[in-house]
């Protein structure tokens, strides 16, 4: 009688059956999308065996979220992605209702190490339990360790809930291996948790790093915890967020960047300052690794809880969910600055430069144009002394437009997606900061077909979002309110 496939070797053989039916037109250009199926948080990001691996949340029998897998895929250059099998499967008494977030670290033994939230399944005596697992191998295949959950709920301090109990970010210093973990506590709220081992299998909590308190979310998920010219750097992704005033954060699912300072030798954070990750309307639970020349590299879910309610919008396409584009993260002047891979540069084709362009009534300009394209606009503002207001609308076609409006005598800039086509009652607009710096603002503007981010002032506010926009709608135009608005204008674009 023949064998019976196992959990993950079924899903193997499915999805590669239907991933033939996908083609490469169907996907995007230089953004990760699922090899099948639906995708969310990025997992266990890593430089290891002389690629970048990068997981993520996989339902691969539909294209809305079911039961987690781990997707898989490998890149040399962050850019162009080959799928490997995946991963993990919920298998396991540990991880039954699901293979959920986590990291990668590689293991001086040569294998790579993951470490996930295995969901058991809630019944008649208790809801859902949220713990800690492992699992290790070669990079393609993995083993999942029999003493599975290492770090359970019963090693958590007083006060925090085994429900809200994810996420681990994984990494090895000293020849110790640490572990920030999310947790929900009955006072604080969204926490994060440190935990400390000195095989990766065996665990002990260490410290609280921080908490919300009430004033950034009631859960913290995804985070991460690193250190960056000098400043350490927790990262969080809250739910439940409350807006700001000042635009800094907006209400529902967020990202946020908790600067300070860290004490290896008593495992203490203090904060020092907040502010968002991405302004825009699609990203969520960034996760980084080092690149081997020592950058830094970002990469998160470019999509939002917002936006997928019940049944996904997913235009038709066979897979639902995309990563951002990688970027490169500093610090400048106390702040968390983004840019884009620089990788990036490899994919320029066809430039085109105008220098010193007067626009004032709404018009289009030669060689600007397309849905795959790196487009950097420099609004010369002492120059443009009459001019309140500078506009860009890209993707445009008909009656549909983008549009990036700049109030350049408030320092204020809108990203708004209304027009685009949607038919959806979701989030449509952002508003955000952006001031000129020595009397320029830069913009620059990474189309890949239906993704769209948006960095400012060379990446000290970014904007990310998907749109609804048909690929026919190509067009860019560029126009000036109160009096003409100077510009210098590059576009490369990109394949």
């Amino acid at each position: 009688m023949p064998r019976k496939m196992t959990k993950l070797e079924a899903v193997r053989e499915f999805e590669h059956k239907a991933a033939e039916r996908i083609s490469a037109s169907d996907r995007l250009e230089f953004h990760l999308t699922p090899l099948v199926g639906w995708m969310n948080d990025p997992n266990g990001f890593c430089y290891y065996d002389g690629a970048y691996h990068l997981f993520y949340q996989y339902h691969p029998y539909s294209t809305v979220w079911g039961p987690m897998h781990w997707g898989h895929a490998v890149s040399t250059d962050l850019l162009h992605w080959n799928y490997m099998p995946c991963a993990l499967a919920p298998d396991t008494v540990a991880d039954a209702a699901g293979c959920f977030s986590g990291s990668a670290v590689p293991m001086p033994d040569g294998r790579l190490l993951l470490m996930y939230t295995g969901v058991q399944p809630a019944d008649t005596g208790h809801k859902e339990l949220q713990m800690q697992c492992i699992a290790a191998g070669n990079g393609r295949d993995f083993c999942k360790d029999p003493h599975n959950p290492v770090i359970s709920t019963e090693q958590l301090p007083d006060g925090f809930h085994a429900v809200d109990f994810r996420d681990p970010k994984i990494w090895q210093e000293g020849g110790t291996y640490y572990s920030v973990i999310a947790c929900r506590h009955e006072n604080h709220q969204g926490s994060v948790l440190l935990f400390e081992s000195a095989d990766g299998c065996q665990w002990k909590f260490v410290s609280v790093l921080d908490s919300s308190c009430g004033e950034l979310g009631k859960m913290w998920e995804c985070p991460d915890f690193f250190a960056l010219d000098g400043i350490q750097v927790l990262l969080v992704s809250p739910q439940e967020m409350r807006a700001t005033a000042d635009s800094e954060f907006h209400a529902g699912e967020g990202t946020v960047a908790l600067l300070g300072l860290y004490d290896s030798a008593t495992h203490a954070f203090a904060r020092q300052k907040v502010q968002a990750v991405d302004y825009g309307l699609d990203f969520y639970a960034p996760q980084t690794t080092l690149a081997p020349d020592g950058r830094r590299i970002m990469v998160a879910w470019m999509q939002s809880w917002a936006t997928v309610p019940g049944t996904p919008c997913a235009g038709g396409k066979p897979w639902f969910g995309r990563m951002t584009l990688p970027r490169e993260l500093t610090i400048k002047d106390g702040r968390l600055y983004q840019t884009p891979v620089r990788e990036i540069e490899t994919l320029w084709q066809g430039k085109t430069e105008l220098s010193g362009v007067a626009v004032e009534e709404r018009a289009a300009l030669p060689g600007i144009g397309g849905r795959s394209l790196d487009l950097t606009v420099r609004i010369d503002v002492d120059a443009s002394p009459e001019c309140r207001r500078f506009t860009l609308r890209f993707a445009e076609g008909a009656a549909l437009y983008n549009e990036i409006r700049c109030d350049l005598d408030r320092g204020e800039l809108a990203f708004d997606r209304s027009h685009g086509g949607s038919r959806r009652d979701i989030p449509h607009t952002r508003h955000i900061k952006a001031a000129p710096r020595n009397g320029k603002l830069t913009l620059r503007l990474i189309l890949d077909k239906d993704c769209a981010e948006l960095f400012v002032n060379n990446g000290e506010r970014v904007l990310s979002a998907v749109l609804d926009t048909p690929l026919e709608a190509q067009g860019i135009t560029f126009g000036a309110e109160g009096g003409p608005v100077n510009l210098d204008i590059v576009q490369y674009t990109l394949a």
